[in-house]
């Protein structure tokens, strides 16, 4: 099982501040099927990257299995 819990991603340039993802909570099931649909820029890469351990992300929890990647 895999659980996403309030995830946050912003980036940062300069001043400008954009956030990827805004409290997203997502609970997906051993051998669950799911497709992330969305318009250009709504943070479905950022999420998939997230899930894969490839970015950081603000404080919130990842947790696969029961277990939190927060001390990974």
């Amino acid at each position: 099982m895999l659980q996403i819990k309030n995830i946050f991603k912003q980036y940062k340039t300069g001043n400008l501040i954009q956030k990827a993802l805004d409290g997203v909570s997502l609970n997906l099931r051993d051998n669950e099927f799911v497709a992330i649909l969305g318009t250009s820029g709504s943070g479905k890469t950022t999420l998939l990257t997230i899930t894969g351990r490839l970015a950081r992300y603000d404080p919130a929890a990842l947790i696969i299995n029961g277990i939190s990647t927060t001390n990974y």
